[in-house]
């Protein structure tokens, strides 16, 4: 009997021992480790929520790009008619709705029997809805019904380079944001930028919380027809914020459409306006590889953006030898120079010689001879003159804008914006054929077509520097201010107004002269002035950088804008034609 008493005792102990650690257990599991359970960290009170609602995410609460007139740069708002999956087990006006989206009875509910998605995701159905019919929509009052505005990405992007990129990178998080994943404000899963402006601004981007429609259901699915759809997002009066850009829709859509057109693989295009030194458009090429972004194209990361990135500008760069002449008082107007020389002082191929021409005539018909010619009298003086005087025009330093930003000191809008340079052995400033290769762009010259766009605008403004500014200022959700980059100024000397009014008129005469390299530009409605260049890369197998810089109209100047198309063969390349449909496409915006 006793032996029976031990046992059943035993058992019992034993049975409350379970018991308690099962009470134990659900301790831990509902008071306790509720948001963080075992070291993975699970948050069981969210698990339990998905278990029983269905939900759509309408806005993933990061800061958005906007054009200079608020329009979103990244992404396209439609009326979209929403089901959810629940629909699909139960009786619903399937025959109303179809009536009042224009489709088919069939062709909705093949929608839900069909959908290759999770079984929890709502189906969005993509025709296009007016004002009108998201009304009727929700006035049926049908649960799982919905019309609702969506933003979809943009199907072709724009300034994809500028604006850059956005995704999940766990260890962007842990480095920079290790607090805010700490108190839960941010997931190792919350994506950030990892290049242009998404990442430049990424800080002020960070979202509060994704706006969400939920919709609560049973054990089997079905809806919870007591709890109405909900719409969870920050009631944050302030966030997410808006970056507000410089640019233009119109004109951005312009060029990239352009430079699609005209299948420019390599290089881009940049268009300024000329009084507030803003950009209004940026297009960079080859696209960015979405799946590979970092992969080698040409030599760089398709993420790079070509137009901050140091460039070997041929003749372009005779715009800096011509302004140092003029300056030094080096130009005599009955001088003429021998053009059917090279810059070596032999002869050139036939079809390549211009006889002799003055300095005016050796700028518009970008002979080589005269400009090496004027470094080598230069340089005797002066060992620096070329790169003095790129330095006036703003060619060798950053050019985009910088300065302090709350407590980010030297903050940058344009990141991975290069530095130029002239030389990178100064012994070649005593060598006569390396000053002469220099003075027309060619030896070790690189520039960054921003800053050269950036050179066509002072020369434009009559010699007065800024930085170049692509946004303008960070506006809170209920569009008041937060931050406005006001103008900066571009450090350094500059070129006089008698310089700049002088290189004005030679960059006139390029278009306006019946042999200069820019007379296909008569034709347009608005007159431009510039120059252009091409520049040797691979002699051997005729590869060259092809460029046009100037701006318009040449007297009331408006825009000054780059074209370049790099690592391309002279005779295919579309730079002129890009140059000049931009230009025709600028007055049609602004004359329609």
């Amino acid at each position: 009997m006793k032996i029976i008493h031990k046992r059943i005792y035993i058992t019992l102990i034993f049975i409350l021992l379970l018991i308690s650690g099962l009470g134990a257990r659900l301790v831990q599991l509902q008071l306790v480790s509720t948001e963080s359970f075992t070291d993975k960290k699970i948050n069981l009170i969210e698990g339990s929520v998905k278990q029983r609602t269905q939900e759509m995410v309408v806005d993933d609460g990061r800061g958005k790009f906007e054009d200079k007139n608020g329009q979103s740069l990244t992404s396209i708002t439609h009326n979209r008619l929403v089901l959810f999956p629940f629909l699909e087990k139960m009786k619903w006006p399937v025959q109303q709705v179809s009536e009042i989206v224009g489709m088919q009875p069939k062709e909705l509910t093949n929608r839900l029997t069909n959908r290759l998605v999770n079984a929890k995701t709502p189906v969005v159905i993509t025709k296009e809805l007016s004002h009108a019919q998201v009304e009727k929509i929700n006035a049926l009052k049908v649960p799982g019904v919905f019309g609702i505005p969506l933003k979809d990405e943009r199907p072709v992007p724009l300034a994809e380079h500028l604006i850059g990129l956005e995704a999940q990178s766990k260890q962007i998080i842990e480095e920079k944001y290790s607090d805010k994943l700490k108190n839960g404000a941010i997931k190792s899963t919350t994506p950030v930028g990892i290049s242009g402006m998404q990442r430049a601004f990424d800080e002020f981007l960070l979202p509060e919380q994704e706006s969400k429609l939920l919709y609560h259901v049973d054990r089997l699915g079905g809806p919870m027809f007591g709890i109405d759809v909900k719409y969870t997002g920050t009631a944050n009066p302030y966030y997410p914020v808006s970056v507000r850009t410089t640019l233009d829709l119109s004109a951005q859509e312009l060029v990239e459409n352009t430079l699609n057109h005209y299948k420019l693989k390599d290089g881009g295009a940049v268009l300024i306006d000329i009084k507030s030194n803003k950009v209004i458009a940026m297009a960079s090429r080859p696209s960015i590889n979405k799946k590979d972004p970092f992969k080698k194209q040409n030599g760089s990361d398709s993420v790079e953006n070509r137009l901050l990135t140091p460039q070997t500008p041929g003749s372009i760069f005779k715009t800096v030898t011509a302004a140092a002449a003029l300056e030094q008082n080096k130009i005599q107007p009955s001088l003429t120079y021998n053009c059917d020389k090279s810059i070596y002082g032999n002869n050139v191929e036939e079809d390549h010689q211009k006889g002799q021409l003055t300095f005016e005539e050796s700028f518009a018909q970008s002979c080589n001879a005269t400009f090496a010619q004027l470094a080598k009298e230069m340089i005797i003086s002066n060992p620096n003159i070329l790169e003095q005087y790129a330095d006036k025009l703003g060619l060798i330093q950053p050019v985009g804008w910088t300065g302090d930003v709350f407590h980010f000191e030297h903050f940058k809008q344009f990141l991975g914006e290069k530095s130029g340079r002239i030389w990178t052995n100064a012994r070649e400033k005593k060598v006569p054929n390396a000053i002469g290769q220099t003075a027309i762009g060619q030896l070790d010259v690189k520039v960054t077509p921003l800053a050269v766009a950036n050179m066509m605008a002072s020369i434009a403004r009559g010699g007065e520097k800024k930085q170049v500014k692509a946004v303008d200022a960070l506006e809170y959700k209920n569009n008041t201010s937060l931050y406005t980059f006001k103008e900066h100024e571009l450090k350094g000397d500059t070129i006089n107004k008698a310089t700049a009014a002088s290189m004005q008129q030679l960059l006139k005469g390029v278009v306006q002269s019946e042999k200069g390299t820019g007379r296909r530009f008569q034709t347009l409605p608005y007159e431009v002035a510039g120059k252009s260049g091409t520049a040797e890369i691979n002699v051997k197998d005729d590869i060259v950088n092809k460029w046009f810089a100037g701006y318009f109209p040449a007297d009331n100047p408006k825009y000054a804008m780059v074209v370049v198309d790099l690592n391309t063969k002279s005779a295919i390349s579309p730079t002129n034609s890009v140059f000049y449909d931009i230009v025709k496409g600028m007055y049609d915006l602004n004359t329609r």
